[in-house]
This record gives C-alpha cells, sequence and structure tokens, in this order.
C-alpha cells in the first residue's frame, strides 16, 4: 500500500534532505521556513559523531524531531482517510493519525538517508490566505529534473506540510485511493488491522 515508483519516492525523499539552491523569484515565509529545517537536518547527516553505525537510531530520532515536525500528520492522516474520517470516534481518529504517522517514518526512515547530495531549485511560491504551495525542482545528480510541489498550510506561526506532490502524484490522493479500496472491499477495521501489522508497509522498493 506504499507507492513502489521509484521516481515518486526519490522525489519526495529529495524534498526533505536536498541542499537548497537559490532560483531568480525571492523565496516567501513558507518556503524560508522549510529551508531551515533542510538546513538542520543536513548537519544532523553530516555529523561525523552520527555516521558510525552504533548511532543509527540516534541519527534517525533526530532526523524525525527536526523533518517530521514540518509536517501535519493530523491533517495528512485526515485527507488520506477522506470522508471516512467523519464517522470514526475521537478515539479512532487519534489512532489512525498515530498509525499513519508510524508509516510514514517508516517509509522514509531509509530513503531520507540516501539522497544527500541533490539539489532542489525553487521556482515558485502561491500563497492564499494561510495556505500556501510552492513549486520546486530536483536536480539529481544523474542528470536528470523531478518536478516536485508541496502543500502547506499555517498553523500558528508555522507553515505545516499537509501533501506533497511528486512528479504530479500527491501522497495524500495516494493513499487515500489505496485506503479506501481496502475499506469498500472490506472495512475499516481490516485497514486498521494491515496498518497494525504493518505487514504491506516495508521500505519502498527502490
Amino acid at each position: 500500500m506504499i507507492p513502489n515508483d521509484k521516481r515518486f519516492w526519490f522525489a519526495v525523499a529529495a524534498v526533505l534532505l536536498a541542499t537548497w539552491t537559490a532560483a531568480s523569484v525571492t523565496a516567501g515565509v513558507p518556503t524560508e521556513q522549510i529551508r531551515s529545517t533542510v538546513d538542520r537536518a543536513i548537519l544532523v547527516l553530516k555529523d561525523p559523531r552520527l555516521k558510525p553505525a552504533a548511532k543509527t537510531k540516534e541519527r534517525r530520532d533526530q532526523l524525525k524531531q527536526i523533518l517530521f515536525a514540518r509536517f501535519d500528520f493530523t491533517e495528512m492522516a485526515k485527507r488520506a482517510l477522506g470522508a471516512n474520517w467523519r464517522s470514526r470516534t475521537p478515539k479512532e481518529q487519534a489512532e489512525f493519525v498515530q498509525l499513519f504517522t508510524e508509516l510514514l517514518e517508516s517509509a522514509y526512515a531509509d530513503i531520507i538517508e540516501s539522497y544527500s547530495e541533490d539539489k532542489i531549485v525553487y521556482v515558485g511560491e502561491r500563497l492564499d490566505g494561510s495556505y500556501a504551495d510552492v513549486a520546486s525542482k530536483v536536480l539529481a545528480s544523474n542528470g536528470a529534473e523531478y518536478s516536485l510541489n508541496y502543500k502547506a498550510h499555517l498553523v500558528n506561526s508555522e507553515w505545516r506540510v499537509y501533501d506533497v506532490i511528486a512528479e504530479n502524484i500527491s501522497v495524500v490522493n495516494n493513499f487515500r485511493s489505496q485506503f479506501n479500496r481496502v475499506i469498500t472491499k472490506s472495512s475499516y477495521e481490516e485497514l486498521v488491522r494491515r496498518l497494525r501489522e504493518k505487514a504491506e508497509f516495508g521500505s519502498p522498493k527502490r
């Protein structure tokens, strides 16, 4: 139930860890906040003290704290579950957010440490009140380019990401389609069971 397309995961991972390259368009507040997050993540990845295998857990814990603080997992989970969200109790919603967050963390765990040499060029930013769309391009080390847009909304003074569009594939829409298929063919309880077991949610193939 995790997309296996290499380009999709390549682009999604790159937005988190790539070195940002200045473009001709002036970056706005949403981009600047994400730039700060990425810079801190890169410092963790380059820290010699955290490079040994024995430090893997500590390194990943630090990356999670930095990178996933920029994501609004509650909003992502809500959108991914779609209309089914409203029929769940507050307790069920809280559990689903937790399971969804663990799903994404598991999927990104290996990937976010793999693509630190690529660059992202900021190409545009559109603000609509408390919502922002940021467009960029991933410049891979092999010369390939990938489009990458992400959507954020303002929560207090922080721009929190609630969807990533990698090569025209929405993370939220992708999960929503897969979740809906399970619920339609079986039940919400079956979806939760699968999420708990994580049998189908290993790291995506590359």
